[in-house]
């Protein structure tokens, strides 16, 4: 059985990892952010060195928009600076590295799916840390590097530790309203995390080379579109109102059609659900640990 250290066990993504990686043949390991930070250099390779680990997955980000701005340093230190020193580590090691990346790497105005050799065009300091952290590993390490590109996950009893996610968010935010207002021009491709995390996997057992691929729930839609799914799961009876903010939120500009499309996974096999099935697995998720 190989091992998998991974970093970010706390977050959506990374728990999901943990619960179904004895499924795919992996012993998954994980440590508490005050044992292994993803900032810091000496504790990983003293983890690497204890575990000897065949695969690196690093699921830890600076990846809420509107703080990138403001702490720009802090999001480049954990997106790109430490992405390269693990891809670094993980090269001196032959130890594979998987690390994710986002849509917000792109523009918005191609007006359809973005493919993984479209030319990337950040719009906010988020997409430009993530995009260094892509170019970082994939040229410090070509040949063992795997950046996964998704969009928009949700996942876990409570979200992320941070922030929640949207699923639970418009939920919630629709307790003391008579309506919700949710932005209309932004399409996407949301992702459960349960699907990423085994889409993952599969690529993994495939034995898939370096480089950049999607993962994301096939398909796409609008925030609005996304959040009227969502309370017609939930059995919310309220209205959703669209809401169009010209892909601007206060100063933080976002890509408006930033779904991405799989086509390198899939050339393997490997296909995410619809982004409908993908929300109604999280219902089931969540309804079973009522």
């Amino acid at each position: 059985m190989k091992t998998i250290l991974l970093i970010g066990k706390t977050g959506q993504l990374g728990s999901e990892i943990i619960k179904s990686s004895v499924d795919f043949g992996y012993e998954a390991v994980a440590f508490d952010r005050e044992e292994l930070d993803v900032n810091n250099e000496a504790q990983l390779k003293e983890k690497i060195k204890l575990i000897k680990p065949d695969i690196l997955i690093n699921t830890a980000a600076f990846n809420s928009p509107p703080v990138c701005e403001t702490e720009p340093n802090a999001a480049l230190a954990t997106n790109f600076v430490a992405v390269n020193k693990m891809a670094r580590i993980c090269k001196d090691n032959n130890i594979k590295f998987v690390t994710y990346s986002t849509d917000y790497v792109f523009d918005g105005e191609k007006g359809s799916l973005y493919e993984e050799d479209d030319l990337p065009n950040p719009l906010q300091v988020y997409g430009y840390s993530k995009l260094a952290g892509e170019c970082a590993a994939v040229s410090t390490y070509p040949q063992g590097s795997m950046v996964i590109r998704t969009c928009g996950v949700y996942g876990g009893e409570k979200g992320s530790p941070e922030k929640g996610n949207f699923v639970l968010n418009v939920m919630k935010g629709s307790e003391d309203k008579e309506f919700v207002e949710v932005s209309s021009e932004q399409i996407v491709s949301p992702t459960f995390a349960g699907d990423l995390c085994v889409a993952t996997l599969k690529l993994l057992n495939r034995g898939a080379l370096g480089g950049i691929y999607h993962l994301v729930n096939e398909g796409y839609c609008s925030w609005y579109e996304f959040a009227v799914e969502i309370f017609k799961l939930a059995g919310i009876n309220k209205e959703v109102k669209p809401f169009d903010r010209g892909g601007v939120s206060g100063n933080l500009k976002r890509p408006k059609f930033s779904a991405l499309k799989n086509i390198k996974a899939k050339s393997l096999g490997v296909e995410l659900p619809s982004w409908q099935a993908g929300l109604k697995t999280y219902f089931d998720f969540l309804n079973n640990i009522k």
